[in-house]
């Protein structure tokens, strides 16, 4: 075992997808049978890159706050800036790298009979999209991180593109420029940084303190990528034509890792390295949240195709993602992390079901349906499960992350609160509409009442999902625990950088309830 622990195992989970990648384009032949022996090729290989992440996060230490498995290298120089090939992972990056890991063989499980035409170039695609996605969250150094923070693009660009719907064209240049253009303002921050500190390592430059000025500058460059790819409102237009015109496949991706991206960003780098302007642009991005959750709730509830309904609740959703990391408090970073990691399983699982539903009936709309729960009752039954996590229901995975993300937002801005909570009103009546009017009803439309229940294959797909968001909220703290150190080590720092105002009270342990005296509210900072 201690020699399996001293190999590179974070460069072993980020390139074995590429290892399936020279096997397939080495595989001789066309046609089905070749097809058929890529699709098993592909499926081993990220069913053995789950196991190395999940190898790593049995061996990962949940007690410590600071980086493990760190590999380190030179990769090249830069002018006087050398560029490190280094890599490393804490508490906010473990559970995603295990979730990109894992997502990877439910969705060529998905893909297995759906997708019919360049079979062994869409697994391709696939692969290599999940060794980018690997490889941006255990990044530690910019240049690295900003490589596989763009490496993504291409991939994702030709799985909606040659893969979609008919509108597949459009919606992937509009994925492809709305992206690229936030992540030029990025690239230019990053070489600023680099050229003034002469490194690129991340770790040196969370330690830079960067002068105000220029913590205001960065701040608007990084933001300006993360909003994009979270996506925030109002650069969140080209999400729901992606989603709409991508296979399924492409939203379970999309919007089970690609989205998580800018949650992760604002928290590693806004939150953590520019403190000071994260700080004052709380407000802003307050702001911004608000208008996701209750906007874009607003908008779902009109639509009447399901994926585009889908989409729209993942902005909602990301909505509370921003506002709980920019809290600044333990709880609100808590809360950011946990609706993250939830609606990576949910989001991934109602795409898949809305897959399910048009590879027997082809087509979206969701008045096409109705009295579903007649025919198809294991099939309800699932989704009824992940509408309920959707909404945050108690003892579903959606209910902590919301529930802390909300008590973080109280602590600061009690109006950011309350917004949130009319959010969780407006998530629930969309999404049990949604419910009522596939699954519900009279079952009078001829083709609806031939759909057949779930294949071997779909509930291999959706009972890992279901485990999950019930194992997620019945025991959140197999998950919050191994992200509290890491997230009270950048919440210690930003409080510590950040201007020193009643947003900087430290995590308290809640107060024993008053016995004979009523207990005094220790005095804020303006107080005094």
């Amino acid at each position: 075992m201690e020699q399996l622990l001293q190999l590179p195992l974070l460069t072993i989970v980020n390139f074995l997808p590429l290892v399936g990648v020279a096997v397939l384009m080495m595989l001789p032949g066309h046609g089905a049978g070749t097809d058929n022996t890529a699709k098993h090729i592909a499926f081993w290989t990220s069913i053995a890159t789950f196991v190395v992440s999940a190898f790593i996060l049995f061996h990962f230490n949940g007690n410590s706050a600071g980086l493990q498995f760190v590999e380190e290298a030179d990769w090249m120089t830069l002018g006087t800036v050398k560029v490190l090939y280094k890599k490393g992972i804490d508490g906010l990056s473990v559970w995603f790298v295990v979730a990109s890991a894992f997502l990877m063989p439910l969705c060529f499980l998905a893909a297995w009979d759906s997708v019919k035409e360049r079979v062994r170039e869409f697994l391709i695609a696939l692969l290599v999209l999940e060794t980018m996605m690997i490889g941006m969250f255990t990044a530690l150094d910019f240049i690295l991180f900003y490589v596989f923070f763009e490496g993504v693009l291409l991939p994702m660009f030709l799985i909606v593109g040659v893969w979609g719907g008919s509108g597949r064209v459009h919606a992937a240049y509009k994925f492809f420029i709305y992206t690229l253009l936030g992540s030029v303002l990025m690239l230019v921050a990053v070489m600023a940084m680099c050229i003034h500190m002469h490194t690129t390592d991340m770790t040196a430059m969370f330690n830079a303190h960067f002068p105000k000025e220029w913590q205001t500058w960065l701040w608007f460059a990084f933001f300006a990528s993360f909003a994009v790819k979270t996506p925030m409102w109002p650069v969140h237009t080209w999400l729901p034509y992606a989603h709409v015109e991508a296979p399924t496949t492409g939203s379970v991706i999309l919007a089970g890792i690609l989205l998580k991206m800018g949650g992760y960003g604002f928290i590693r780098v806004s939150m953590q390295m520019l403190p000071a302007a994260s700080h004052e642009f709380t407000n802003f991005m307050f702001i911004l949240s608000g208008m996701a959750i209750v906007y874009t709730s607003l908008v779902a509830l009109v639509q009447g195709d399901l994926k585009k309904l889908i989409a729209y609740s993942s902005v909602a959703h990301m909505g509370y993602v921003t506002m709980g990391a920019f809290t600044g408090t333990q709880q609100g970073m808590e809360g950011s992390v946990m609706v993250m990691l939830s609606h990576t399983i949910v989001s991934s699982a109602l795409f898949l079901c809305v897959g399910v539903l048009y590879d027997r009936l082809h087509t979206r709309e969701i008045a096409r349906y109705g009295g579903v729960v007649n025919n198809m009752p294991h099939f309800a039954l699932f989704a009824m499960l992940f509408t309920m996590a959707s909404i945050g229901f108690p003892a579903t995975s959606g209910f902590v992350g919301e529930l802390l993300a909300m008590q973080g937002a109280f602590l600061v801005n009690t109006w950011m609160a309350a917004v949130a909570g009319l959010g969780v009103i407006l998530g629930a009546a969309y999404m049990l509409w949604l419910y009522r009017r596939v699954f519900f009803g009279p079952l009078n439309k001829p083709d609806v009442a031939e759909m057949k229940d779930l294949t071997w294959k779909e509930y291999a797909v959706f009972t890992p999902l279901a485990i999950l968001t019930l194992w997620m909220g019945i025991q959140p703290g197999v998950f919050k625990d191994i992200t509290a150190p890491a997230l009270k080590a950048i919440v210690v720092s930003y409080q510590q950088h950040a201007p020193v105002t009643s947003q900087a009270l430290p995590v308290e342990e809640p107060s024993p309830l008053p016995t004979k005296k009523p207990a005094k509210r220790p005095a804020t900072q303006d107080e005094h």
